[in-house]
């Protein structure tokens, strides 16, 4: 009965979902293409949408800000699990050229990374951990670089 309300989804599948439903990054034009299943790779595009353009017509700079706003800190906290606060803390961009198509991200954790964050949270004190995005047009020429500052702690209850 009600098979249809079942969800064969995975984690990852849904997460992809609800951040490409997130109104912010939906009426900017930014669509999470990829998630890998255990959260250590994300891929995106943003579209070359008239609302997205600035007044010269190339991609507004607010918005490829906004594109790599949320994805660490979705990675980690998948990652990590509900014992850890994970918060996107700090941020910086460089933007290197203009970009006048669609632009795309690549976000990758390595495994020997998420152990290092476990391990540098592990007396439940905050750790900070930095990551460089890249982002880039069709021909793979950087748009613009942004470094981002997650938050990182155990939650209260599961510190030592």
């Amino acid at each position: 009965m009600f098979s249809w309300l079942k969800c064969s989804r995975t984690p990852a599948q849904i997460m992809k979902r609800r951040i490409n439903l997130w109104l912010p990054l939906l009426f900017s034009g930014i669509v999470i293409t990829e998630i890998a299943e255990d959260f250590t790779a994300v891929k995106g595009k943003m579209k070359n949408w008239k609302l997205t353009k600035n007044m010269h017509g190339s991609q507004f700079g607010g918005s490829l800000f906004k594109f790599t706003d949320p994805i660490y800190a979705m990675m980690l906290q998948n990652i990590l699990g509900k014992s850890y606060y994970v918060w996107d803390k700090e941020a910086h961009i460089d933007f290197v050229k203009a970009a006048y198509g669609e632009v795309f991200l690549e976000c990758r954790l390595s495994h020997a990374e998420i152990d290092a964050i476990k391990n540098a949270a592990a007396n439940g004190e905050k750790h900070l951990p930095e990551f460089t995005v890249r982002l880039f047009d069709a021909h793979n020429e950087t748009i613009a670089i942004a470094k981002r500052i997650v938050y990182v702690r155990l939650k209260r209850e599961h510190r030592p």
